[in-house]
């Protein structure tokens, strides 16, 4: 995977409402007085809240970097004011999130499967807000680590195909978005067909069944 180079990302509140593709180019373009020659790309990623922005001068790059001193804010059409992180989009050390891996899988095993990928520094498993019942761990590790090179976004660990996503690579947060998303529509739908199974016969017509749903005959 090759390098990011002459890229800055700008990390917006995750907690914050969230801010349209038109606003994020107008508080480029406004907050950070770029224009339309400086700059090579700009890349929205939804999830993380991330902003990518590549330069065409690198020297232009570490004058942003200079002017905000690694911090701008963003104000909301609801009057909310948020942070905005301004960093250098480089490889070094990284939170990374493992998801589908069993607990009977020891720190140890994950640590010599990633050892190649850089120098790990500690493993943690993600725990439930408080808001939640149940405070426990929701199954995902999260690993810090000084990344040498980029990690795919499956790695296999004693046999267990684990989803690998952190700070600075989209396609694979992007892949475990989709995975959850798909996962939250299923029992959405499956919910939605029990519902359609409980409604009470109408007076006066027949119904027959087509699929999950109840259609009147015409």
């Amino acid at each position: 995977m090759t390098e990011r180079q002459q890229t800055i990302v700008c990390a917006f509140d995750q907690r914050s409402p969230r801010v349209s593709a038109f606003d994020i180019h107008e508080w480029v373009y406004e907050t950070l007085h770029l224009q339309e020659h400086e700059v090579v790309m700009i890349q929205i990623d939804g999830p993380l809240h991330h902003v990518s922005i590549k330069f065409k001068d690198p020297q232009r790059m570490q004058a942003i970097l200079t002017a905000t001193q690694g911090q701008e804010y963003f104000r909301h059409e609801n009057s909310e004011i948020s942070k905005v992180r301004i960093e250098v989009l480089v490889l070094g050390m990284r939170r990374v999130r493992v998801a589908s891996l069993p607990p009977e899988v020891e720190d140890k095993t994950l640590k010599m499967a990633l050892g190649a990928l850089g120098e790990i520094s500690d493993i943690q498993p993600e725990i439930w807000p408080n808001a939640y019942r149940f405070p426990v761990s929701n199954g995902v590790r999260v690993v810090s680590m000084s990344l040498v090179k980029h990690i795919p976004s499956h790695v296999m660990v004693t046999g267990y195909r684990t989803l690998i996503s952190y700070e600075g690579s989209r396609q694979l947060v992007t892949a475990a978005t989709n995975r959850v998303m798909c996962k939250l529509r299923a029992r959405t739908d499956a919910g939605s067909e029990r519902k359609a199974y409980q409604q009470p016969r109408r007076q006066g017509r027949k119904w027959r069944r087509r699929g999950p749903f109840q259609i009147p005959r015409q």
